[in-house]
């Protein structure tokens, strides 16, 4: 099977504006950021939405797993997770044993688990089901993405959202408005003696000249930057997301390795008050058709070592407890596996919703694993309620405005 990249995904996915994306037209750096942070600080009580893409389709079932159910073990019988590997959620279900963070923030009712997610008609195609889910439009190719939608309705500032994957997705990319792109760049500080040395030409002393303030300023405002992005900036040149073996053995469809660098880079920004109101970040690697198990979970679990110190960190400031993290994939993965110890292209699955903001639990129906069609779950939730719930709960924007008229929400699924 061919490797399935970001590159293609933005040619094919039908968003217009994606061409001039990619080759990072609105990308900023850290300083305008900076600048916007001090001219135009985010107030401290004001929502903002983190987007995780799971790039590939996620296999549901065996991360929001139904582990005594006969159905699911008699499907599986190579690749079934039994009762006593998964984290116990009740209902029958347990998360992949690769979530044990995200277990603790379940049981602290920090992790809402929305089950059945998908669309009507769906289509296993990685492009056409990515690009459903990243403009929110089900049943016609539509030009934007939902948040660019969003973006064009609420004005024109970019920095309103941000990107901090290679290329910014096309579900930023509105008709006159695009989210801005914040690649991961290289920068580092010396570390030891040598670094402490540095530390200190960066403060102020008694009496000093207006030129050595300034240099001492210039060294402070570095290593203030540092702290931002902390461990999201790295030395050397950036690999090309094919160039990761282990990771195409997933056949990625886009996203990164990179997903914890990302997340720290984003919390650094909510922590210093820029004015950014939507996030997106991607981790790659999950078209399991083959080896399963254990690719799958050694991906769940970077998932969970990044997202689970993001939340917790977050949780510090008053800026970073109204944020809400939203976590998804295009497609998951058909009941039955196949003769590869994998599983091919299907169709709902679980979306993850996380914060302090978050009505812990379960919503939305699990989907039946014998009542299926051609040999597929079928869906119980319909994705737009979910976005049209973030919409209002965490945006404050009317939903039907940005979904084409598509009012229903999830109730109860975060704190006003």
């Amino acid at each position: 099977m061919d490797n399935l990249t970001r590159r293609r995904f933005l040619a094919l996915s039908g968003v217009t504006a994606a061409g001039a994306l990619a080759v990072g037209a609105t990308q900023v750096n850290w300083s305008d950021l900076m600048a916007a942070a001090v001219d135009n600080p985010l107030p401290s009580d004001q929502s903002v939405l983190v987007v995780i893409t799971l790039y590939g389709g996620n296999d549901g079932l065996n991360t929001v797993v139904p582990a005594s159910d006969p159905a699911y073990q008699k499907a599986r019988p190579d690749l079934a997770y039994e009762q006593n590997d998964v984290l116990d959620l009740g209902d029958g279900l347990g998360l992949n044993p690769g979530l044990k963070g995200l277990k603790g923030l379940w049981d602290e009712k920090r992790l809402a688990i929305v089950r059945g997610v998908g669309y009507p008609e769906p289509d296993r195609s990685h492009f056409r089901s990515m690009a459903i889910w990243q403009t929110a439009s089900p049943k016609s190719p539509v030009p934007t993405g939902w948040l660019g939608r969003w973006l064009d309705a609420t004005g024109a500032d970019p920095l309103r959202a941000v990107s901090v994957e290679p290329t910014l997705p096309p579900l930023l990319a509105g008709e006159t408005t695009a989210a801005a792109s914040l690649p991961l760049r290289g920068l580092a500080l010396p570390k030891g003696a040598l670094g402490t040395a540095y530390a200190a030409l960066g403060k102020p002393s008694p009496g000093e000249g207006h030129w050595q303030a300034r240099a001492a300023k210039a060294v402070q405002d570095l290593q203030d930057a540092t702290k931002v992005l902390g461990n999201a900036v790295r030395t050397g040149h950036e690999k090309d997301e094919d160039e990761d073996e282990q990771r195409t053995q997933g056949a990625s469809a886009g996203g990164t390795s990179q997903l914890g660098a990302q997340l720290e880079l984003i919390a650094g920004l909510i922590e210093a008050g820029v004015p950014t109101r939507a996030y997106s970040a991607s981790l790659g690697g999950f078209d399991t058709h083959a080896d399963e198990r254990g690719t799958q979970q050694r991906l769940l679990t970077e998932l969970d070592a990044a997202v689970t110190p993001f939340v917790q960190r977050l949780r510090k400031t008053d800026r970073g407890k109204n944020a809400v993290v939203l976590v998804y994939s295009e497609f998951g993965r058909r009941v039955q596996a196949n003769g590869s110890d994998g599983t091919d292209h299907g169709t709902a699955g679980p979306v993850f919703v996380v914060g302090d903001k978050v009505s812990g639990g379960f919503f939305g129906e699990q989907p039946s694993l014998t009542d299926l069609s051609n040999g597929d779950l079928k869906a119980t939730t319909d994705f737009r309620d979910v976005y049209a719930t973030v919409l209002r709960d965490v945006l404050g924007t009317e939903p039907a405005k940005i979904l084409a008229d598509h009012k229903t929400t999830i109730d109860g699924l975060l704190r006003v």
